[in-house]
């Protein structure tokens, strides 16, 4: 067989045969070796990349340099006349070729190959291996995602997690939307006012909002009001991670403070208690040896920070609870507790928690909770850093929900 044949046979360019193959050393045009391939239209019907129909006419061409992948390590860049054909449903619009998108400079096959290798390196690396430029792999990559992963699927949706993430320095969040199930991120929108997440329920629509049961959040008052005003019917459930993470920072985090500051300045003491905090919010079990020991060297010497320390670890026993008359009675003696503490920090947080107590509760009926939001926000730096920064949010978020997309079935 030819070699121009076996170029045209493994280069698959349907409509096109192979004509001009020439072969320039590298530092001739450019730093790597090239190949350009002349292609050559075959008698064929032309077919409106709009509506499909087929017409024995073209109404005009144009000279078009297209890159595909390399060959034998050379870039590879196609010569072809791309006609034009005058629908009278669609106007004048370039013929469909499976091969070749309607305005695309890249075949499919690369773009399909640079946004592969997009879901493990960065932008700028992706770039580099194909000597294409950073607009044009991203132009790439975002374009496949919006096809591939389309409008999510709201159609069935029962159970909604949803929390905020920081887009970037200086208090400038997101927040995203999942479905705790299949852990499929639905929907991601810059801030996290009541305007901000709005959209999303007004996207599902009256019937979607009546089948809405839970939403698992943190405490943000925002997002409370909203799924209340939207879905009235929907528990709200607040998860055990930011109901800590809140008792760290108002209670513990607050009483350290204090205690640190009743202390002699400079004294070790004053150190050891300055010093503590993620002994004191750190499970005791993910503590090393040595750790424990401090730990309990600590609490034996200071009351305060051993009675929130106790406190905190029995509060975590509340999400243990699966029947709400049991979990209820547990928090009425838990609260006691607190208020008799005589520490104020203590004090002020439970009666804060207990007007939202039937949000914990609710874990009962529905035990949803948002780690797997801190699982995924964790992943959103990392895809953050990839790119070295996202100035376009559409394609962020198209980037963070190709990350997660769903357990099937």
């Amino acid at each position: 067989m030819p070699s121009r044949d076996v170029i045209e046979l493994l280069g698959g360019w349907e409509g096109y045969r192979v004509g001009l193959v020439q072969r320039f050393p590298p530092g001739q045009y450019g730093p790597q070796a090239e190949v350009w391939i002349d292609l050559i239209r075959e008698p064929s019907p032309f077919v409106c990349s709009g509506c499909g129909r087929s017409f024995d006419r073209y109404h005009d061409w144009e000279e078009r340099w297209v890159r595909d992948l390399p060959i034998l390590d050379a870039e590879t860049h196609i010569h072809l006349q791309r006609f034009r054909v005058d629908c009278p449903d669609c106007g004048r619009v370039v013929e469909r070729l499976p091969w070749l998108g309607r305005y695309a400079r890249e075949t499919r096959r690369l773009a399909e190959s640079v946004a592969r290798l997009c879901r493990f390196a960065s932008i700028k690396h992706v770039a580099e291996f194909y000597s294409l430029s950073w607009d044009t792999v991203k132009r790439i990559d975002k374009a496949y995602l919006q096809e591939q992963l389309g409008e999510p699927d709201l159609s069935d949706l029962r159970l909604l997690a949803m929390d905020e993430f920081a887009v970037k320095r200086g208090h400038r969040y997101a927040t995203i939307f999942v479905e705790p199930e299949r852990k499929e991120v639905l929907w991601v929108c810059r801030g996290r006012s009541r305007e901000d997440v709005r959209p999303f329920f007004e996207q599902l629509g009256d019937d979607g909002r009546r089948r809405l049961e839970a939403v698992a959040m943190d405490m943000n008052g925002a997002y409370e009001a909203e799924v209340r005003a939207q879905c009235p019917q929907a528990e709200i459930v607040f998860d055990q991670f930011h109901v800590l993470a809140k008792y760290g920072r108002e209670v513990i985090d607050r009483v350290r403070g204090a205690e640190a500051k009743r202390l002699e300045k400079d004294s070790p003491a004053r150190k050891v208690v300055k010093g503590s905090r993620w002994l004191l919010l750190r499970n005791a079990e993910n503590l090393k040896p040595e750790g424990r020991v401090r730990l309990r060297e600590l609490l034996a010497a200071n009351r305060k920070l051993a009675t929130v320390y106790v406190l905190k670890d029995d509060l975590k026993r509340l999400w243990d609870y699966r029947l709400m008359p049991w979990a209820a009675q547990f928090w009425r003696e838990w609260y006691a507790r607190a208020l008799r503490s005589r520490i104020e920090p203590l004090k002020k947080f439970a009666r804060k928690l207990n007007d939202k107590i039937a949000g914990v509760l609710a874990h009962c009926a529905y035990p949803l909770h948002t780690s797997l939001l801190e699982g995924i926000n964790n992943k959103i730096v990392v895809i953050r850093r990839m790119a070295y920064g996202f100035r376009d949010d559409d394609y962020f978020f198209l980037k963070i929900r190709a990350a997660f997309p769903g357990k099937a079935g």
